[in-house]
């Protein structure tokens, strides 16, 4: 075998082994990165228990930092997580302190119940908090009573994150690593990436995961390797 196949082999195989590296990163409410796609939703968040009615919605694309707030919010409040479905005594929940509910689109719900929880939590002075990538209007509600309540609750958007918001996330998340990263590079990876903080997570997982597998640095070339792999474009967006 030739010194070229040995060292394929080898990087391969140091890619393939399991990391003995953890990283923590930083989700309270000093390390939320705030820029204009997420102001609205950091406000409202930041402004309870003065909201004004009883359940807020956040609504966002995937990995637009929605559950980063919802886990800011719940800590701040003791907020009990529920899931609203036949049997789950989620009304009992609403009527005993803050209740967040995520992705609700995902998960999915049955009427009544949630029904019964939001007027829970109006009755009882509490809060509810839930998450979706969709408009309330969009979920499949059949229950009359339940979409004039959801009519009444206060939706906010996420929107997409731009070039400064993926700068400053990607930036914290190779942070949450003890790594760091010439701003080049970041504007590099940022001007070729999807525009989401879920890809963002992605292609910074992954860059770390490679350079230690390999044991070199994180590299441009390294970066539009990984860009390659997931898919996103090598021209600037």
């Amino acid at each position: 075998m030739t010194d070229a196949k040995n060292a394929d082999l080898r990087r391969r195989t140091a890619e393939q082994l399991p990391l003995a590296f953890t990283h923590d990163p930083a989700s309270g409410r000093d390390d939320l990165l705030v820029a204009d796609p997420l102001t609205a939703a950091v406000r409202i968040v930041d402004s309870w228990p003065h909201w004004p009615s009883p359940v807020v919605i956040l609504a966002g694309p995937v990995g637009s930092g929605k559950s980063h707030l919802a886990s800011i919010w719940a800590e701040r409040c003791g907020a009990t997580s529920i899931h609203p479905v036949a049997g789950s005594n989620a009304a009992i929940a609403a009527a005993n302190g803050p209740i967040v509910f995520e992705d609700v689109d995902r998960l999915g719900f049955d009427d009544t119940e949630l029904f019964h929880v939001i007027n829970s939590a109006r009755e009882n002075g509490t809060s509810l908090l839930m998450t979706t990538r969709l408009w309330p209007m969009s979920w499949p509600v059949t229950l009359p009573d339940l979409r004039s309540r959801l009519k009444a609750a206060t939706v906010v958007e996420i929107g997409e994150p731009d070039e400064e918001l993926l700068s400053q996330v990607i930036v914290k998340l190779f942070a949450d690593r003890q790594l760091y990263i010439d701003d080049k590079l970041v504007l590099y990876i940022v001007n070729r990436m999807e525009r989401s903080l879920n890809a963002a997570q992605l292609i910074v997982d992954r860059l770390d995961r490679l350079a230690l597998g390999r044991g070199t640095r994180i590299t441009r070339l390294l970066a539009a390797e990984v860009l390659n792999e997931l898919g996103s474009s090598d021209q600037p967006g």
